[in-house]
């Protein structure tokens, strides 16, 4: 029931997408950039690998020649990734090439960059004392490719039949790509863009504004611990797998909750809100209402929608009054007069 309810929630959420991304391309465009800083910094910094605060922005924008040590190769290495995952995620197919192409970018300049694991690469669990368990026996080296390869037809297959919600189908893959574990290192940092780029894939696009790493990273615990209950007799295909899957969907809908919040809190460029109720009204082709406008332009006040209708009176016929009226536009608002009178935000 709880998953049925993440699933309802997610699908509304990215119903509301599209307003959010196509209305405001400046606001969107400081996230963008907070987003990369976060996600290249927090996914490496999950599995051990900092850098200096100080030298967060030389690392992710700077260029090449000014890195200093192998950390920063690796962050600088994950950003090169979400560049290509953002910008060509519709031509970059789940495939093993796909995979061990991000792995190489990640894991710049090492002898086994974008190349499978050749000795066992157990997951060990070291305590404070010391002492150290084998939290979990990985795929040998010889049937990480088989292994692999099944898990991403088996994914593909899913999607084709329409047997499942595409979002447990992906987090499946996600938990089985880390008990395959098909990397000696630098496994945790793929799967983490596996599910960015198959996010995209599947229209989720907040992540390109939040960093899913960044949540992630702040409910580390919780990551763990539910990818530890989930992998126990996952060998012998008896595991649990909804810890974790239930896991991923709770990160993805707090990334959606951010990314509302943060919208609407990053202030707006002078004239934009304006901008955005002229080009909803001219939308429009048929009639339509104030309340229909608003539903196009959150976070605009309904008071700026009145004004700027005003200011356009010309361009618009009314019939009724108040809320219940219905406009029609008789011709084309020019975003030009907006501007040069100042209509306010």
């Amino acid at each position: 029931m709880v998953t049925t309810w993440e699933l309802e929630e997610l699908a509304q959420m990215k119903g509301h997408q599209e307003l959010y991304t196509k209305q405001s391309p400046q606001r969107l465009q400081k996230l963008r950039e907070y987003s990369m800083i976060e996600s290249a910094v927090s996914s490496n910094r999950i599995e051990g690998v900092a850098i200096d605060d100080k030298r967060i922005g030389t690392v992710i924008f700077g260029k090449s020649t000014n890195l200093r040590d192998r950390n920063e190769e690796e962050v600088r290495g994950y950003r090169k990734a979400l560049d290509l995952i953002h910008t060509q995620a519709d031509k970059l197919p789940l495939s093993i090439k796909t995979i061990c192409r991000l792995h190489a970018l990640i894991r710049p300049n090492i002898w086994d960059s974008g190349k499978f694991k050749e000795s066992a690469g157990d997951i060990i669990e070291t305590y404070a004392d010391g002492s150290s368990r084998i939290r979990f026996k990985t795929v040998a080296p010889d049937q990480v490719e088989t292994a692999l390869a099944t898990a991403v037809k088996e994914y593909q297959n899913t999607l084709r039949d329409n047997r499942i919600s595409p979002l447990i189908a992906l987090a499946a893959f996600n938990l089985d790509f880390l008990c395959i574990h098909p990397f000696r290192d630098g496994n945790g940092r793929v799967s983490r863009l596996l599910l960015l780029l198959m996010l995209y894939q599947l229209g989720y696009e907040a992540g390109r504004y939040i960093s899913i790493e960044k949540m992630i990273e702040s409910t580390k615990d919780r990551y763990y611990e539910t990818l530890e209950q989930s992998s126990v007799n996952w060998h012998e295909g008896t595991h649990d797998a909804w810890p974790y899957i239930n896991y991923l969907l709770f990160v993805l809908k707090s990334v959606y909750k951010e990314f509302e919040s943060r919208f609407e809190n990053t202030s707006a460029p002078r004239g934009e809100k304006s901008e955005m109720v002229i080009n909803a009204i001219n939308a429009f082709t048929g009639s339509f209402t104030v309340r229909q406008i608003e539903q196009q332009c959150p976070g605009v006040s309904r008071e700026l929608i009145r004004k700027i209708m005003k200011q356009h009176a010309s361009c618009l016929q009314c019939s009724g009054r108040g809320l219940a009226a219905i406009w029609k536009r008789v011709r084309v608002l020019p975003l030009t007069e907006g501007k040069s009178k100042g209509i306010g935000e």
